[in-house]
């Protein structure tokens, strides 16, 4: 890179995007700093007024001598007349940019676009890279995010231990945005402004209103850092953003700076604690699929408790309710999340664990059970609401296949053997029961529905009755009616239910062409 204006030579120009900070320019990286010192062309996009923030940061850098290349914006919050509306009108400025540009970097010109924040992070820079990397030389330099420009001002960590950091666009429809607040542990929310009064009211509805600050214009002179529920909505700029730092700390604000108080000291985390009155444990199944497969005693449970704890697509199915908070997790912490909601309900809590189905079948009824009998959690009330299992949900979309006795098996090798199962399987076809088949595949396990195939087929027919049911009662249900020797256990995954019939199940056809299926009740 040269000091011209001009490269001589034939070669193209580089195309830089600049990450300046946010807003400090004792912020900007030494990296950036050398770009913006020996390009040719600043580049930098500004509102119609022409004042840019972007260059007010990186000025102290500038040559003064460099060819300077405003990229007004069309519009900003105001309508617009364009025929493509507002996207449109983005899109027709953005695709006018990239030309302007392509002529600076087809003369040999070294272009800089600066871009506050990091150039790739909801930054300006990044359409313009889009639209030239692939004809050009193209490097985004980055810089310090306002969120990490937030947490500084505020004075305490984002995120901790293993803690997951959130980021959100105000720009979220209002239930969309509750339903990620509820979940996650810290959030930043970006894109305030006008998005203001939606963002606060979806912090009230996720319960989380009283966890979160207000931060404007983060590192610059007239940095404001204060609690967000008493912001008032018309004093909020653009460049400001929420944040419900880590749930591990709590921090005192007084308007300006923030003072911090670590919540997770050293204590022994095994040592017994006293349990406050009032806290239980309710284990809730959901049913299998929406809202009108719970019962009214498990929308009951959910509605009253104060947190809700489960594998995250299942919390995703519990309506959000103004003030309830909602734990996520992976599914194969079960004992984790038993502790979790073990240790709210110490703190006085109700908590509601939520399992599909029912949670006492393959599910978390067993999981808190087990960590409840540790001292830690003697006089915490837990009890178990039902919900309409799978193998019921799915049998009744063909009849009743497990209209006499049967037995209900995972599949899974996860949390017994393999050479368990099937032996279970081995007394299950002896014993000339039907079978609801729980986990029947996974990407790593493939070949073993081949294996069941074949200890089934040592006692009963080829043409016994085979129900595969996936996601009943959701958006994708299918379900078929084959039979044991013709199934394809390509067909079949972690979202299907198998039911396998006895060798006295019978399979009619309905009227409508498809089949019914169903064991008599006499044997």
């Amino acid at each position: 890179m040269t000091n011209a204006q001009t490269n001589t030579t034939s070669k193209p120009g580089v195309l830089w995007g600049v990450g300046l900070g946010p807003g400090d320019p004792e912020l900007i990286t030494v990296k950036a700093a050398r770009i913006i010192e020996r390009a040719d062309v600043i580049a930098y996009h500004s509102a119609r007024h022409g004042r840019s923030i972007a260059r007010s940061i990186a000025e102290p850098y500038l040559r003064g001598d460099q060819i300077e290349e405003a990229l007004v914006y069309p519009v900003t919050t105001e309508g617009t007349q364009h025929p493509g509306g507002y996207d449109g009108a983005m899109a027709e400025f953005y695709e006018h940019a990239a030309k302007r540009l392509a002529e600076h970097l087809d003369a040999g010109r070294h272009v800089a676009v600066l871009c506050a924040g990091d150039p790739f992070f909801y930054g300006s820079y990044m359409y313009m890279h889009e639209r030239l990397c692939e004809r050009y030389e193209a490097h985004a330099v980055p810089g310090v995010t306002s969120m990490t420009a937030a947490a500084a001002a505020l004075g305490q960590p984002l995120v901790q231990h293993e803690e997951t950091l959130t980021v959100l666009p105000g720009t979220l429809p209002a239930p969309q945005l509750a339903m990620r607040l509820a979940e996650a542990d810290a959030v930043a929310i970006l894109k305030l402004g006008r998005t203001f009064t939606a963002v606060r009211d979806a912090l009230a509805e996720a319960g989380r209103l009283a966890d979160a600050y207000y931060v404007e214009r983060a590192t610059w002179g007239e940095q404001r850092v204060q609690p967000l529920a008493g912001v008032d909505p018309a004093s909020v700029p653009y460049f400001s953003l929420a944040i419900v730092p880590s749930p591990g700390y709590t921090a005192r604000v007084d308007g300006t700076t923030a003072a911090v108080r670590s919540t997770d000291d050293a204590a022994d985390p095994t040592a017994q604690r006293p349990t406050q009155p009032g806290g239980e444990v309710v284990i809730v199944g959901l049913g299998p699929a929406g809202p009108d497969w719970r019962t009214p005693e498990a929308t009951a449970e959910l509605t009253a408790a104060d947190h809700v704890v489960g594998y995250g697509p299942y919390v995703a199915r519990v309506p959000v309710r103004p003030g309830q908070q909602r734990h996520s997790s992976g599914n194969r912490v079960e004992a984790d999340r038993a502790v979790q909601a073990l240790e709210l309900a110490s703190a006085g809590a109700r908590v509601a664990v939520v399992s599909s189905g029912d949670p006492g079948v393959f599910a978390m009824a067993s999981a808190v059970l087990e960590q409840a009998g540790d001292p830690r959690w003697a006089g915490i009330d837990i009890r178990v609401v039902p919900g309409l299992t799978a193998a019921q949900a799915a049998a009744s979309r063909v009849g009743a296949p497990l209209g006499h006795d049967y037995c209900v098996l995972s599949l899974s090798d996860r949390l017994k053997p393999w050479d368990v199962v099937e032996r279970r399987l081995d007394a299950a076809g002896a014993a000339d029961l039907a079978l609801a088949l729980y986990n029947p595949a996974s990407r790593s396990r493939r070949d073993h529905l081949e294996r069941v195939r074949a200890t089934l087929l040592r006692h009963r027919a080829a043409e016994t009755p085979v129900v595969i049911a996936r996601d009943v009662g959701g958006a994708e249900e299918s379900v078929t009616v084959t039979t044991l020797g013709s199934f394809d256990a390509d067909d079949v995954d972690m979202r299907c239910l198998l039911i396998i019939g006895s060798s006295r199940t019978q399979v009619s056809e309905r009227p409508d062409g498809s089949a019914t299926v169903w064991t008599p009740r006499t044997y």
